[in-house]
């Protein structure tokens, strides 16, 4: 197969001075695009800010040969954001790739979680991928292009200990990517989620002694196709750890049909209601209307 490359594409990420994000600029920069470099350099909580990692990202690139931008705006304002994709379209005229790799590691339990911090973490993950969603997806839809790759985590499939803002924001992500895929679908524009692990800052508290190698470099390649023009996917998740690159989907059991409920038949029935025996695994364009439709078709069937 011939190099896969980005000659002519612009591709803004979120979160790129270092870690993850900076792994995924330095991979398309060296097959050709052009990238904006965005990131406010704030802590692993998300407070304050550095500009230091945007400028030290877009040298390294440059000194490599590539061609790249430096943008410190944060992605928790719609103004941050619409300045953010406003840097693409200002330097290079065009918006072709939006990676939405932002984000903040902020440990707290549930019951000991205040409402502000909940809110940063909602407004990096989740608020920050609508927001530099909100002003692309109008410039790509026009452009009849666009390739959108969101940051989700198993942490928002699966859930995980003291990180609920994290967590749901991860989870309501995948909303988004629901949606930039059904209403781009006649557009070009594809958007999906990529569930990452690898060993970064925001792993600097976890003890990974006894596990194996997870480089941020690991996981750029399965960005770098989903954020290609040869990507055949839309509205799907990627998952890509210690060398493992695997599809993550939800499925339903088909249930059971009656034509009226009680508590207790729901109690009587819920062995059979989870069986998991013909699982239905709905594609994320269609799964709306056909959840609807093999619904109706049981009730039809009595």
């Amino acid at each position: 197969m011939s190099e896969l490359r980005f000659d002519g594409r612009v591709a803004v990420i979120t979160g790129s001075g270092r870690g993850l994000g900076r792994a995924y600029a330095e991979l398309l920069a060296a097959r050709g695009a052009r990238v904006v470099i965005n990131d406010n350099g704030s802590a692993m909580t998300g407070g304050g800010s550095d500009p230091a990692p945007a400028h030290e990202a877009v040298e390294a690139i440059r000194a490599a040969g590539g061609e790249a931008v430096a943008n410190t705006d944060s992605v928790t304002t719609p103004e941050g954001g619409k300045a953010i994709i406003e840097t693409a379209m200002d330097h290079f005229g065009r918006i072709d790739v939006l990676i939405h790799n932002a984000g903040n590691s902020l440990v707290a339990p549930l019951d000991e979680i205040t409402h502000d911090e909940f809110r940063l973490s909602v407004d990096i993950h989740l608020l920050g991928g609508f927001h530099v969603v909100r002003p692309a997806f109008p410039i790509m839809k026009q452009a009849g292009y666009g390739r959108v790759v969101l940051t989700g985590s198993i942490g928002g499939l699966y859930g995980m200990p003291g990180v609920v803002g994290y967590s749901v924001s991860k989870a309501g992500l995948i909303g988004l990517n629901n949606l930039v895929a059904i209403e781009g679908a006649d557009f070009g524009v594809k958007s999906n989620i990529i569930l990452p692990g690898a060993h970064t800052r925001m792993a600097a508290d976890v003890d990974t002694s006894q596990m194996p190698p997870m480089t941020p470099e690991e996981v750029a390649p399965a960005v770098g196709w989903l954020a290609h023009e040869s990507c055949s996917i839309t509205g799907e998740l990627l998952t890509s750890v210690a060398g493992r690159v695997a599809r993550a989907m939800f499925a339903e059991t088909p249930g059971v049909y009656k034509p009226s409920w009680t508590i207790e038949d729901i109690a009587a029935n819920i062995d059979a209601i989870r069986n998991e025996d013909g699982l239905w695994t709905l594609d994320q364009l269609t799964g709306f209307g056909e959840h609807l439709m093999r619904s109706f078709a049981m009730a039809r069937a009595g």
